[in-house]
Parts: C-alpha cells; sequence; structure tokens
C-alpha cells in the first residue's frame, strides 16, 4: 500500500457508497473539492482509474470495484480493532507478572493500585515463572533478582522473610510433619531448599503454593511459606525461626521503554509505596 493511507481509503468507501461528494464531504465534516482531491490523489497512487465521473454522480470502474471489495475487507479489520477497544473502554492494560503469594497480596490491596478513574486498568499474571519482560509478556515483573538483560530496568523495593507455618489447630502428630511442593513441580528457592533438607518427614506434596497453603490451613502438617502471606492468615502460627537462607530482596522489574509510559510509571510508583508501607511485614517483623 505505498502511498496509500487508510483516511484516503475510508474517504473513497463513503464516495463508493454515497455515488458522489456532497454525501461523503458531510460524512467526514469536508468540502466536496477537499473529497474531490483526495480521491484524484488516491487514483494517482494506484495508477488506475477508480470513478466514471458524470454529472450525477461518481460511478466505479471495474478497478474502482475491486478496489472496494479490498477496503471493505480492510474497513471489517480496522472494526474488530475498534470493537476490541471499545471492550475495554478504551483504556490501556498493565500486565504484572509475580508470584502465587506475591499476586495474592497484591490483589488484597488492588484499591491501592487503582481507582475507577484510572485511564488503565490491570491484568494479574500469577505464575511461578519468570515471564519475558524484554519481550513485553508482561509490562511489570516482581522478581528476587536484579536482571541482567540491558533492556530491562528495576527497582529494589523490600527484603521478603520465610519462615514454616502450620495451623493453630494442627494435632501433636502432625505439627512433626510437612507439607512440600512436589519434586516435578520445584520453582521456588523455598520448595527447593525444603527438598534439601535432612530427615525431613513429608505427610502431602502440593503442585502449586496454593494448594501447599490449603495443606497447611487444614492441619495436614508444617510448611514454608513467606511471612507476609502466613503472618495475615489468623488460621496459621509460625512453626519456628525465620529462614536466613530464604531471605531475598523485592526487585520491579519493568522494559527500559515501557516504564516511561505513565500508565506504567503509575503503577510502579503505587507498588512501591504499597511494598514500602508493609515493609515490617514483609520482613517478618509483625508475627501474629
Amino acid at each position: 500500500m505505498k502511498n496509500i493511507v487508510w483516511s484516503d481509503l475510508q474517504l473513497f468507501l463513503s464516495v463508493a457508497r454515497e455515488g458522489g461528494l456532497s454525501a461523503a464531504a458531510r460524512e467526514h465534516d469536508a468540502s466536496p473539492a477537499t473529497i474531490g482531491r483526495r480521491m484524484l490523489a488516491l487514483e494517482q497512487a494506484t495508477g488506475r482509474p477508480l470513478f466514471v465521473r458524470r454529472q450525477t454522480g461518481y460511478e466505479l470502474t471495474t478497478d474502482g470495484l475491486a478496489l472496494l471489495a479490498k477496503a471493505q475487507t480492510m474497513e471489517a479489520s480496522a472494526r474488530a480493532i475498534d470493537d476490541w477497544l471499545d471492550a475495554e473502554g478504551g483504556r490501556s492494560i498493565v500486565r504484572i507478572s509475580a508470584g502465587t503469594w506475591t499476586t495474592n497480596f497484591l490483589a488484597e490491596n488492588f484499591s491501592r493500585l487503582w481507582n475507577p478513574d484510572d485511564a488503565f486498568r490491570i491484568a494479574f499474571k500469577a505464575t511461578e515463572a519468570k515471564l519475558d519482560i524484554a519481550h513485553r509478556e508482561v509490562e511489570i515483573g516482581v522478581r528476587n533478582a536484579a536482571p541482567q538483560n540491558p533492556n530491562l530496568a528495576a527497582r529494589r523495593c523490600s527484603e521478603v522473610a520465610q519462615a514454616p507455618f502450620r495451623a493453630r489447630t494442627a494435632s501433636r502428630e502432625a505439627r512433626d510433619q510437612w507439607v512440600a511442593i512436589s519434586s516435578e513441580d520445584i520453582a521456588t528457592r523455598s520448595a527447593r531448599w525444603l527438598s534439601t533438607q535432612p530427615g525431613v518427614s513429608v505427610a502431602a506434596w502440593a503442585n502449586t503454593p496454593r494448594t501447599l497453603h490449603d495443606l497447611i490451613r487444614s492441619g495436614v502438617g508444617k510448611g514454608v511459606m513467606p511471612c507476609f502471606a502466613g503472618d495475615r492468615d489468623p488460621l496459621l502460627e509460625r512453626a519456628g525461626d525465620l529462614i536466613a537462607d530464604l531471605r531475598e530482596p523485592q526487585w520491579l522489574v519493568m522494559h527500559n521503554d515501557d516504564r516511561h509510559r505513565a500508565d506504567v510509571r503509575i503503577v510502579i510508583e503505587r507498588i512501591v509505596d504499597l511494598l514500602s508501607a508493609h515493609g515490617p511485614l514483609l520482613r517478618g517483623e509483625r508475627p501474629m
């Protein structure tokens, strides 16, 4: 489509449907002379006559009919894009990637990250895997390490502590048992740490942190959780000291270009403020 722009094709569609310049001019709030010049320029760009100009109006030539069919296909595609944008209320989307525990914490404090007047929406991507921020799978990632890719930027937010937790109502037998992530599903440092500890008696395995949490809550045994998750649950209590080997920083990671987007910048600042406000909870300084 060299030298042909979509706006000219939109004018062409109007002229073709209305059979003349006047109605098309009213539709696009332009003068008939301007529409006529644009149609002449379109014919020059295509190198083909598109209209037979008569006193009664504009009639499509064979080439004009062929272009009409192609332009209508483009119009349908453009309408699908418009519908997609309208479905989101014309708002942009900021995607946040984080692990299960962090996503749960952010979702619980959603009102600190978004309000109805914002010109964007938020989409959470809860996963223990690291989505590719460099290739824009998400706009913001909450990570436990600074990125090495030069196309990525990062802000250090807070430290996160972890400890063993158990149900307050756990039986005496269950207090010595563990629940763990199964070996084929290990994706976090805490799961790997427990798998290397000697003398661990595992009562049940889970394949996700959510199921691990459910097993701990049910009194099956104790398990390793971030303090900001375990200490927020009134049904749980700590089953041991903070695990020094699992203390780690939290980083917000974003694409060097995307971090300058107004919507992404706002969400970054709000996440930083939220994590800073809950620093003692994240660092394990507020056991229930």
